[in-house]
């Protein structure tokens, strides 16, 4: 039997989440029981229950937390100095490295997502909405500053490459001939050129 000791109400909270992000990552999300989170973060489950309701409310409450840590990320690039197309090329790449750093709960978050409802569903595209935002706000700044097409709309190349991004889980493997660190690489590159505005006297 696995000792529980009593813990600090939020050193609790962040052993909960901690476990929960483990064991969705090793085995996923709809086959981890709150038994075993409980089990991995040795707490009792009265205090699982004291700060998440649902085990739903825990899945979102660790993307969210991702999420956030890439808006973060995004707007410090997006707002810092220097030319927009180097800080579009860093805002791309870092996303791809922020997304290796915790792959598999991100993975495990885009193909569970569907399973959340209500205020966490809601929150989630709240969230997603700032980084979406900011985001397009940049692409806009490189059309006006004459670095990005200006033939398609700032939303629709926004949309096309988060949506990108969201669907690898559907495709690349561990195992593939790409490590996930040069497919980012490749993605980056791929979506910098094709934003590139077209050279005068080309159609």
């Amino acid at each position: 039997m696995i000792e529980r000791t009593k813990v600090p109400r939020g050193e609790a909270r962040e052993r909960i989440l901690a476990a929960a992000t483990k064991l969705f990552g090793a085995q996923g999300y709809e086959a981890t029981t709150t038994r075993q989170i409980v089990e991995e973060a040795r707490v009792t489950k009265g205090a699982l229950y004291h700060w998440f309701g649902t085990k739903d409310e825990l899945l979102t409450t660790i993307y969210r937390g991702l999420l956030a840590e890439q808006t973060s990320r995004l707007a410090a690039i997006a707002h810092g100095g220097g030319p927009v197309d180097k800080r579009l090329y860093a805002a791309v790449a870092d996303l791809f490295d922020h997304m290796n750093e915790h792959y598999e709960p991100l993975t495990v978050w885009a193909r569970s997502m569907h399973l959340v409802e209500g205020e966490g569903a809601a929150a989630v595209r709240r969230d997603r909405r700032r980084y979406y935002e900011i985001f397009r706000d940049l692409i806009k700044e490189g059309q006006a500053a004459g670095t990005v097409r200006t033939d398609v709309l700032a939303s629709v190349i926004t949309h096309t490459y988060l949506s990108s991004v969201i669907q690898i889980h559907t495709w690349f493997h561990p195992g593939d001939p790409l490590t996930r660190i040069e497919l980012g690489r490749q993605m980056t590159a791929l979506f910098m050129a094709g934003i590139r505005p077209e050279p005068e006297g080309e159609a």
